[in-house]
């Protein structure tokens, strides 16, 4: 989510102050990022430690001074990072099966013990089982090559908000906590990675279910209402829940974001 130092998650700039500068609205703090030890005198400065706490210090009071700057700042929220550390891993290993066929498939070389639940998921779903493969069926592998790059651009988020966020404290987390945030361009390809992401997931996901309407329920149709309930809709629907989630907390905030600076500007 796109911050205004606020508590939700996506930090937009305030109401232009007196001198047409946007303000922060919000409560939360910008982080401080206190060093350890201190730095010592001009003489004690040739010792290597005391050196290397002065440069620490003064990276943490240049990273404070860009967030304090910053006009907005993103913070990722609890329910997309938990999401993201729960589904990355199920989706890698599911385009795995699916990419390796038929090896991960039952009677594979490579179906036990990594895949061996999918023996029963087969059967749930036909589009993972033989009967699609045998018949040639395209549509899954095509599914699980959009998986990973949808997996990619999920990481690269990951990867760029931990090497490029800096912590940011304040209301919205337990006392003496903070989380990281991203400021400038990070902040922009942040938002435009998780957004595209979840677009893509739930779009994916939405042609996966239209493609059972759409052929009669050909593939899941066969089962009984438990099965269906428990291993194929609950499942799957995880898949349209979150990324919705996702799209409509970052997308919201990000238009309240560049709302927000348009008025700031007009208002200059």
């Amino acid at each position: 989510m796109v911050q205004t130092r606020s508590t939700s998650g996506v930090d937009v700039p305030a109401t232009p102050s007196a001198t047409g500068r946007p303000r922060s609205s919000g409560s939360v703090a910008p982080s401080t990022r206190k060093t350890s030890g201190t730095v010592r005198s001009r003489k004690s400065l040739g010792n290597g430690r005391s050196s290397s706490r002065a440069r620490s210090s003064s990276r943490a009071r240049r990273a404070s001074s860009v967030l304090d700057a910053a006009s907005w700042v993103y913070v990722p929220d609890t329910v997309t990072l938990l999401w993201l550390v729960v589904s990355l891993p199920l989706v890698i290993w599911d385009t795995g099966y699916v990419l390796g066929r038929p090896l991960t498939m039952p009677g594979g070389s490579l179906h036990w013990p990594v895949w061996s639940p999918y023996a029963l998921y087969g059967e749930v779903d036909h589009v993972y089982g033989f009967k699609q493969w045998n018949a040639r069926n395209g549509f899954t592998a095509a599914q699980g090559t959009l998986n990973l790059v949808e997996t990619l651009l999920y990481l690269a988020y990951v990867y760029l908000w931990q090497t490029q966020g800096q912590p940011v404290a304040g209301a919205g987390f337990s006392a003496g906590s903070s989380r990281k945030g991203l400021v400038g361009r990070a902040a922009a390809w942040a938002v435009l990675l998780a957004f595209s992401s979840a677009v893509m997931t739930l779009s994916k996901t939405v042609l996966y279910w239209l493609n059972e309407y759409y052929s009669d329920f050909d593939n899941i149709g066969h089962n009984d209402l438990y099965s269906l309930i428990f291993l194929w809709i609950i499942p799957n629907g995880l898949w349209l829940v979150f990324p919705t989630y996702m799209i409509y907390k970052i997308g919201g905030e990000t238009i309240d974001a560049l709302a927000s600076t348009a008025n700031s500007n007009k208002e200059e």
